[in-house]
């Protein structure tokens, strides 16, 4: 294959070039039956865009929903059309091997015009040449950020089509969660009568799956199951060499402009014009690593996302005793960073581990990997030289790339600009943590008998405090008796095995909830009031200490019983719950913190209040954003508040509780009064109604008892009804 090697650059160009051609060709020829055809995917949007600001609905539905459907239609028929061809001019191309191959810019042109000629006939049968003709900026800007979902979710607003408002909602809000209309939307159409919480459908999650992958590789990671994140982080491997092989065909099969169109007037000949294209397209193969690696909704992409993942692999394989699959996969990690330290000695300890299995041993690289590493380092010696000898621009999306890769006159500015990005990175990791939260702890503390007991300075933290006497004893020993009286019937967990680990049970009260059992006679009336109670009280304390410049109301409260599952706790290394953010999505690798759904984003200010000390473990601790490096513990005890702002400055976990039960009142506050906890105030309206049926027995009570039971009513008249989360601390 030397013959074909040597000529590759110059047969790529050439392949490129007349595939542009034969692409430009076919989009300006007719078609016999154009109605049958897939039409332009812009022009179906404009149209549906044009009808929705006319009001008119039905048709604006249509006409948005068909150019969705027809965008997703023409990528598949492209990547049909690419698979049917890939055979094409395969005769001509085995030519170039042999003695006829000294005739190589023949056989060349004749294998890329057989190709083009497959893929003209493929497309043309099902896309009319309009749609095949390349979208403008403007139009792959709004699909990219999804925008026709938020003309339909209006559109279905308006045709009282809710749970086709919800979805488009839903799918927007995903690529746009700073969007605070919509969120407020969302809210609203989960209030509304009719709409299911599983109508809130992401109508792109097919093309985010190796993020949904990510995800759950990352919760069984931190979960301790090994066999299981194993399996996910395989998964979320081919996941997305499957997502950048697609992106990547796109960019060889979509109509390419010509250089001239591109704006450069300097090219002048054949193989000058050929070389560009090919440039081109070789750069919007390598950018499809960033595409790929770009979360929707965000601007920037995870920096090395695959060898990330091949990292995260190779470490549950081992730890779930796959010594063989932890050595191919570190293997593979090593073709992106052969000479990394930490790679090579743990290389070194599975060879250990594996003794004398030198079969094992010799395991080689994944070939998918080192497919797509070879493959990759060929293209950027193109694209580097194309810098260098053809004044083509070319922005590398890889941190791997190793130097020799890069030419020697080019290599200067290369390292500078790499140690700038190093030192900048470096920079991130040393800076001091900044809360933005508007809270400034060291306000007075008026509550008679509670102390300061741990400060910002103690806890190695911003806006973190801990507070004694907040409850006393006998307080807390009610609670705890009605935690152990609504244990049974609870509101939904009911003992069950806790959602972060399966060596816990886990039981949870609401103050609504309480009160329900105690009109049932289940439990005290005055323990479900002092449950409600106590949230306020913990309020105005944190109110006053973080010295919170505007009102601050209650979130959520939820009474929470930990217990460890006995002759299920030997060996065990998980937490009871995993390190978080309470109102955004904390990413170790990246020490990232994304503030957008499923994270409840409206949260400002947390709390623990502490019922008991009789249970092994159970300790809140702290950590820094890499989830790893703990910076404070704090252990429980009756009446004992931990308190801190919900936002990145203060990631935390539970440690696990390995004897006894641990019972904690878990609350969160928002300043933003649209998120109060509706619950508690539908509890006040039935404690109001209760004293409302005690007057029309005593006509002798007080009008100011009345008037007060009044205007309880008023305010719950017509309330929508926001739910808090029911996740704990």
């Amino acid at each position: 294959m030397a013959l074909l090697f040597g000529y590759f650059t110059v047969y790529v160009a050439f392949h490129i070039f007349i595939l542009a051609v034969f692409n430009l060709t076919s989009a300006n020829q007719g078609s016999g039956s154009v109605l049958s055809l897939l039409q332009p995917y812009d022009r179906l949007y404009y149209r549906g865009v044009r009808s929705y600001f006319n009001e008119d609905w039905g048709k604006a539905a249509e006409l948005l929903e068909k150019s969705i459907v027809t965008k997703e239609s023409l990528f598949r028929i492209r990547r049909q059309c690419h698979d049917k061809c890939v055979a094409a001019g395969r005769d001509a191309f085995n030519k170039l091997d042999t003695q006829e191959g000294s005739l190589w810019d023949l056989w060349a042109l004749d294998w890329v015009q057989q190709k083009a000629e497959c893929l003209r006939f493929c497309i043309g049968r099902s896309v009319t040449p309009a749609g095949q003709l390349p979208v403008s900026t403007d139009i792959e800007y709004e699909f990219s950020t999804r925008n026709p979902y938020n003309f339909l979710q209006v559109t279905y607003y308006k045709l009282e089509k809710l749970q086709k408002a919800a979805s488009a909602a839903q799918t927007y809000f995903v690529a746009n969660p700073s969007h605070l209309e919509m969120r407020n939307n969302i809210e609203k159409y989960r209030r509304m009568k009719g709409v299911a919480e599983e109508d809130f459908q992401d109508r792109e999650l097919e093309n985010e799956k190796h993020w949904v992958l990510y995800d759950s590789a990352l919760q069984y990671e931190a979960s301790s199951d090994w066999p299981q994140a194993a399996e996910k982080w395989k998964a979320c491997v081919n996941e997305t060499l499957r997502q950048t092989e697609e992106c990547r065909v796109q960019c060889v099969v979509a109509s390419q402009r010509l250089p001239e169109d591109r704006g450069v007037d300097s090219v002048d000949g054949v193989f000058e014009r050929a070389a560009a294209l090919s440039l081109s397209l070789l750069s919007c193969q390598q950018s499809c690593v960033t595409q790929v690696a770009t979360r929707p909704g965000r601007i920037s992409a995870q920096e090395d996302f695959l060898p990330t993942q091949l990292e995260h692999l190779h470490i549950v394989q081992f730890k779930a005793g796959d010594i063989r699959g932890a050595v191919q996969t570190l293997r593979s990690l090593l073709l992106f960073y052969p000479s990394d330290k930490d790679s090579i000695d743990n290389l070194q300890l599975y060879y250990e581990t594996l003794g004398g299995d030198t079969e094992s041993q010799s395991t080689p690289p994944a070939q998918e990997i080192a497919k797509y590493v070879n493959r990759s380092l060929q293209e950027k010696k193109l694209l580097y030289f194309g810098m260098e000898s053809l004044d083509f621009s070319f922005i590398d999306p890889d941190l791997w790339t190793p130097e020799d890769v890069v030419p020697e006159s080019l290599r200067e500015v290369w390292r500078a600009e790499k140690e700038k990005m190093n030192e900048k990175m470096k920079e991130g990791e040393q800076q001091e943590e900044v809360d933005d939260s508007g809270f400034f702890a060291g306000g007075p503390i008026r509550q008679v008998g509670v102390t300061i007991t741990m400060d910002d300075e103690v806890l190695n933290g911003t806006n973190r405090v801990v507070l004694d006497g907040v409850m006393t004893e006998k307080e807390c020993d009610r609670i705890l008796q009605l935690a152990t009286a609504a244990a049974s019937a609870g509101d939904g967990y009911r003992g069950r095995r806790s959602p972060h680990t399966p060596h816990e049970t886990f039981e949870g009260l609401t103050v609504l909830r309480a009160l329900k059992l105690s009109h049932d006679g289940l439990v005290n009336q005055s323990d479900a009031r002092l449950l409600h109670e106590l949230g306020e009280r913990v309020r105005i304390l944190l109110h006053s200490y973080f010295r919170s410049p505007s009102g601050l109301f209650v979130s959520f409260t939820h009474l929470v019983c930990r217990s460890a599952i006995a002759g299920d706790q030997e060996g065990r290394l998980d937490l009871s719950h995993p390190v978080h953010v309470d109102n955004c999505l904390l990413e170790p690798e990246t020490k990232q913190c994304w503030k957008e759904p499923p994270a409840f984003i409206h949260r400002d200010l947390s709390a623990i209040l502490y019922l008991n000390d009789n249970f092994d473990g159970g300790e809140l601790f702290f950590t820094n954003r890499d989830a790893k490096t703990v910076t404070a513990r704090v252990k429980p005890s009756c009446g004992r508040l931990a308190g801190f702002s919900s936002g990145p400055i203060n990631p935390h976990g539970v440690t696990a509780v390995t004897k006894g039960r641990r019972c904690a009142l878990a609350l969160w506050f928002t300043k933003e009064k649209l998120y109060r906890d509706m619950e508690r105030e539908e509890a006040e309206a039935m404690w109001a109604a209760d004293g409302q049926s005690v007057v029309k027995e005593d006509e002798e009570k007080a009008d100011n008892t009345a008037n007060a039971r009044s205007q309880a009513t008023e305010r719950s008249k017509g309330r929508g009804r926001v739910t808090g989360g029911k996740d704990e601390l």
